[in-house]
């Protein structure tokens, strides 16, 4: 069977060794690298991976020191005994024909120990330690030792290794001024300011011959002031080729900038115009990276001469078969990632095993396991949101019988209101999935049926996934017409003025929010809108790639109300919140804590701020306010001793969280 991704599965030849497709799995810190027997784990998920096609993979970013440690208990190869651990990783990977490169990352100033360096001694705003400038004696140890953990990767089995040369990270603060103020050889002109990066893969290559893969990951839009300009990038990329460099993979914005750059509201493939830039003056491969999540825009990217290879991550956590179905043609079999950062890069940051919000057994691949049963059962799954959705997948691929019912007309629950949101179209590939796999495994869907006990007779258990509704609020003159909740809005598409306030800063409510200040108009409009909102000039004739802002022109006067007197939107996603604020405040959104409700009138909502009276007049008002459970069928089944469990927002509505969903029907699934 021909592919429809010929470019996507050509071979590349590097000349001494061959990737056998243009797919390479990106670095991703997974948790796993710091648990106990924590490898062990961690080659289970990387040869589900390889199993899966990928040509190469590339480990999460492990220190060549102990100062360059993200932090103090942080993975590090430095010394022989460590080799068999890593070995662990590479024997399982290379039984599939795929590479593996071990990524070298030093940290420098976001380290987050008191141990941390860096060319000079500034403090990251990401960070709380002020870093160290290293002497130059230091430097040149750090060189070494780079070098070091190269050769020992060589000796533990690895293809090659990628220098981390971006995103802010220790040689990229030696590379851009923001970040470099030193007056020796190694600060000042790019010459200088390059000389670490330049030495670092020398030192490499010295120390591993020839036939041996170095990535070195560039940053090509620093997105920050006094990053590195177009020429400095220039300059550094022909220094590095002829350094000995194999293949360049792009990087993109520091974690500092306030630019997103992987969350889901950034268009797809939304700075290849960076790798294309660099493809055009480069000898050697080029990788391209960021918001890629399905084969035809990897292919079209390939295929259009932009780019040399797909560089992919959080796209292998949604799905590790991705190459494989792309190569044979099941594109609607994918498990998309939705760019959602909830369950991987949320995770870490809280010190948690990263896993996915539409696959929990990312990450978990040695301790959840879906194997077929002996007997199977007949099950009625009632509601098709996410949890009843992933329930009755699961249960299914086991080899049970499933009947999955719903009131609506179509599956997805709270996901067809998501989907709505600007930014957030990518729910509809998981509809997509959800669709293709019910079918797969012959679920029976029955839509339009609100179920009662009658339904429920002559099924083996019984699985309740019927969600939630709006939780209804105590304020004085809350019933008039012009009060609408969420559901109202999003669901019912009932007609909002242009004067609203919205009770309620948790998800939901800034979800409403972006959805009512976007216009059709911008939300159709091409990536351009998009770059000019948040000041990305993709000229790239500017310093760290950045430009003045245009700010949009509002379509409403929106008032973002919470009672607490915390930050708002305090809770929403580590990664992503901070975007969420900053588009909300870019249309010009009023985002007010410490609210007290008094009364709704005609056209007016009575509040108190801070113990002042205060009067906003409203067209409308939506209450976005918290949910409670649907479970009144579970209780009605339980009470009749019908054997009967309960899942999702049905048995815990504090707030909409559909990883909680999906992990409760994978565990669920599991169990029966």
């Amino acid at each position: 069977m021909q592919t429809n991704y010929p470019t996507l599965f050509q071979p590349l030849d590097l000349g001494f060794t061959q990737l056998k497709n243009r797919i390479i799995m990106g670095s991703m810190h997974t948790g796993l690298e710091e648990e106990k027997n924590g490898f062990d784990k961690l080659a289970h998920f990387y040869e589900e991976r390889a199993k899966g096609g990928v040509g190469l993979i590339i480990t999460g970013g492990i220190s060549p020191n102990f100062k360059g440690r993200l932090t103090p208990n942080a993975s590090q190869l430095s010394f022989r005994w460590q080799l068999n651990k890593y070995k662990k990783l590479t024997e399982r990977v290379s039984q599939y024909n795929c590479k593996m490169c071990l990524q070298l990352l030093h940290a420098g100033r976001y380290a987050y120990h008191p141990f941390n360096v860096a060319p000079s001694a500034i403090k990251s705003p990401i960070s709380p330690f002020k870093p160290k400038a290293l002497s130059d004696k230091q430097i040149r140890k750090t060189i070494k030792q780079f070098a070091h953990s190269a050769k020992l990767a060589q000796k533990s089995g690895f293809s090659g290794v990628e220098v981390m040369g971006s995103e802010g990270y220790f040689i990229n603060q030696f590379l851009a001024p923001r970040t470099n103020k030193r007056k020796d050889n190694w600060g000042g002109t790019i010459e200088n300011r390059s000389r670490l990066a330049i030495e670092i893969v020398k030192a490499i290559r010295q120390q591993v011959g020839d036939e041996f893969i170095i990535i070195f990951r560039i940053s090509l839009a620093d997105l920050v002031e006094d990053g590195m300009t177009w020429d400095d990038v220039n300059y550094l990329a022909s220094a590095l080729t002829q350094a000995g460099v194999t293949i360049f993979n792009s990087g993109i914005g520091w974690h500092e900038a306030r630019v997103p750059t992987i969350v889901t509201s950034v268009p797809k493939a939304a700075f290849v115009y960076a790798t294309e830039k660099l493809k055009k003056i480069s000898t050697i491969p080029v990788v391209a990276t960021n918001r890629i999540n399905m084969p035809d825009v990897a292919e079209n990217i390939l295929a259009s001469g932009q780019a040399d290879l797909i560089c992919m991550a959080r796209p292998f956590l949604a799905d590790p078969e991705w190459v494989n179905k792309a190569e044979n043609n099941e594109e609607a079999a994918i498990n998309t990632c939705i760019g959602c950062n909830q369950a991987c890069l949320d995770n870490v940051f809280k010190g948690l095993r990263a896993s996915c919000l539409v696959n929990p057994f990312a990450c978990h691949e040695t301790e959840y396991h879906l194997g077929r049963v002996d007997k199977p059962k007949n099950l009625a799954v009632v509601g098709a949101g996410p949890a009843g959705l992933a329930f009755s997948c699961y249960a299914a691929q086991k080899g049970h019988h499933v009947t999955l019912f719903d009131a609506n007309s179509e599956i997805g629950g709270q996901f067809n209101y998501a989907k709505q949101i600007p930014g957030k179209d990518e729910f509809n590939q998981t509809l997509r999935y959800f669709n293709h796999t019910l079918k797969k495994y012959g679920v029976t869907l029955v839509l339009n049926t609100y179920v009662k006990e009658e339904n429920l007779s002559g099924f083996d258990e019984i699985v309740i996934a019927t969600g939630i509704k709006p939780r209804k609020l105590n304020i004085p003159g809350i019933e008039q017409p012009h009060v609408l909740s969420y559901l109202d809005v999003l669901r019912d598409h009932k007609p909002v003025g242009q004067n609203v306030a919205i009770i309620g800063a948790g998800g939901i409510a800034f979800d409403v929010a972006e959805y009512l200040v976007i216009s059709t108009n911008a939300q159709q409009q091409n990536q351009a809108h998009w770059y000019n909102e948040w000041g990305v000039n993709t000229a790239l004739d500017t310093a760290g790639g950045i430009k003045n802002r245009i700010k949009p022109t509002p379509v409403r006067k929106i008032h973002l109300l919470q009672r607490s007197d915390f930050k708002v939107g305090k809770n929403l996603g580590k990664t992503t919140g901070w975007v969420h604020r900053a588009s909300l405040k870019n249309h010009q959104v009023s985002l007010i804590k410490n609210v007290v409700y008094m009364k709704i009138t005609d056209k007016q909502l009575h509040i108190s701020i801070d113990t002042k009276d205060q009067v906003i007049d409203v067209d409308n008002i939506i209450v976005c306010a918290g949910q409670e459970s649907d479970n009144e069928l579970y209780r009605a089944l339980l009470n009749k001793n019908y054997k009967v469990h309960c899942i999702g927002g049905s048995a815990e509505a504090l707030e909409l969280d559909a990883q909680k969903a999906i992990k409760a029907a994978a565990r669920l699934a599991i169990q029966l």
